[in-house]
């Protein structure tokens, strides 16, 4: 066991993947809260918490709670977060962090206020293989990155009311999907300097396909696609004056990858061996800045998970896309 004591805000599909990881990790769980006393009791005995609240703000004033795991639906996040903060407690939020930048910012300030950690659970930037790539970019071992390209696509529900549908929920592919591989481009790009997108409606009004193109310091460029229409490879590559990065499906969890001199020739190969989904990388982590001392992330800092927010708002505006959330213009 650890110093931290955990508590799982919401009883969803994502709750219970973060769950096992913590407890595949050793992770101690104190406590789960949901809206509905039952889902959070049933919750709590598949996977052995000492309580079970019936609603978020028990949870957030449990007294044996010291960080909060917060998978509510994405327009709740920025609500939730600042729940926690106000209860004394940090705050590990699902992507995206919240609905729009200025919510993001919301709570980045309340963190700093009260002297918390605020952290996005942007779970790819912490696995193995990714540390490794940037231990290979950091070397130079590709030399100047030009280009980075990844997709996100997959086959998901065309119901209109299912949450990926709303604009009410925050729907769309940005959000759901489109998040990691702009996220990735960030990682390795830094911030784009020019934004291009376009994108697909459904019939909601939601995003259903988005493509974006950014150029980003020196003349880099990344190109994304997002799809919650159909399954494409979900792969990525980051391609050098010296040689490239392929990363195999699925990009953004523990894979393969694989570095390649110009010619082709393969110069390292890499295999993940991870238990479970992964996302007990990203919990490790916290607990790492916080017994350091230390208040916000290395690997993601809370200013660019601010500035990340920025950028997809950037690319909502540009393919048309507002949710009942948005500020008024």
């Amino acid at each position: 066991m650890t110093g931290l004591r955990w508590g799982i805000l919401a009883t969803g599909g994502i709750a219970h993947a973060f769950t096992s990881d913590l407890r595949t990790a050793g992770l101690d769980v104190q406590a789960v809260g949901s809206r509905r006393a039952g889902a959070a009791a049933e919750f709590a005995r598949q996977f052995d918490i000492p309580r079970a609240h019936g609603s978020y703000e028990q949870l957030a004033a449990d007294p044996e709670v010291d960080i909060v795991y917060i998978a509510t639906p994405h327009p709740m996040h920025a609500a939730d977060a600042l729940l926690c903060l106000a209860h004394g407690k940090h705050v590990l939020v699902e992507k995206p962090f919240a609905l729009t930048a200025h919510q993001a910012q919301q709570v980045q300030e309340a963190a700093a206020a009260a002297g918390l950690l605020a952290m996005e659970a942007m779970w790819t930037r912490y696995l193995p293989h990714m540390r490794r790539i940037h231990e290979i970019l950091d070397a130079g071992v590709i030399g100047e990155v030009r280009a980075v390209s990844a997709d996100h696509t997959q086959s998901l529900p065309t119901d209109p009311a299912h949450r990926l549908n709303a604009l009410d929920l925050g729907g769309g592919a940005l959000l759901d999907l489109g998040v990691y591989p702009i996220s990735l481009a960030w990682d390795v790009l830094g911030e784009p300097v020019q934004i291009s997108a376009q994108a697909r409606l459904g019939a909601t009004g939601a995003d259903t396909e988005v493509g974006t193109v950014f150029t980003h310091a020196d003349g880099a460029i990344s190109t994304t696609l997002s799809s919650s229409r159909g399954a494409g490879p979900t792969t990525a590559h980051i391609v050098g004056t010296s040689g490239r990065i392929d990363i195999d499906r699925v990009w953004y969890s523990p894979t393969s990858f694989r570095v390649a001199a110009p010619g082709g020739t393969v110069t390292e190969e890499y295999a993940s061996q991870v238990d479970g989904r992964g996302m007990q990388y990203q919990a490790l982590a916290a607990e790492r800045i916080l017994a350091a001392g230390g208040r916000d992330s290395d690997i993601l800092p809370i200013a660019e998970t601010v500035a990340i927010m920025r950028t997809l708002d950037a690319v909502r505006a540009q393919i048309g896309v507002r949710y009942p959330a948005d500020d008024p213009d």
